[in-house]
């Protein structure tokens, strides 16, 4: 084979068609807010694990070293049977608020779920008009699936095309026709 041939056949460099492509992989992992995430579970300050006692209650809350929570992400529960009153989550989250950076009433998914919310809200997606986007898949830290859907429904309306996983692996999801 003449030189020629060979250099049609077998280039002397290797082309990344990845890095040169106008591919945009965003990693939902690269929004993770740092902080302590708590879950708060009021059941221990219930009168035998299942009835609130406003009075003993609220001396609990006033008697509470909040400042524990400071810069945490904090879901407030009960993991009793028992049925709380909407306004003993409120003085809860009252009393969290100058020290959790959030606060939600719910399980620690929620509580992830409802973080992203608000990141992917106040995502800047102009960039993403008509480029083709991977929604990057793994992660090593606890992004929601429920975030996955949120970015795929926010860029939708502007990207040109959507996929998920890794760019030498990805799949399909959505085509601007």
């Amino acid at each position: 084979m003449s030189a020629v041939e060979k250099s049609q056949y077998m280039p002397d460099e290797i082309i990344n068609r990845v890095a040169n492509s106008k591919l945009i992989t965003i990693d939902l992992e690269d929004f993770y807010p740092e902080g302590k995430r708590v879950l708060f579970d009021i059941k221990d300050w219930l009168f035998e694990g299942f009835v609130l006692r406003e009075k003993d209650f609220r001396t609990q809350v006033a008697e509470f070293d909040w400042s524990q929570y400071q810069d945490n992400y904090v879901a407030l529960t009960c993991s009793s049977n028992a049925i709380i009153p909407g306004w003993a989550y409120m003085l809860l989250s009252i009393q969290l608020e100058p020290y959790a950076k959030k606060v939600i009433v719910g399980d620690l998914e929620n509580l992830e779920t409802s973080i992203y919310q608000d990141i992917i809200n106040n995502l800047n997606v102009i960039d993403y008009k008509d480029k083709p986007i991977i929604i990057k898949g793994c992660s090593n830290k606890p992004v929601p699936k429920n975030a996955y859907i949120m970015l795929s429904a926010k860029l939708q309306p502007l990207a040109k095309s959507i996929m998920y996983g890794e760019a030498c692996s990805s799949v399909p999801l959505f085509k601007k026709k």
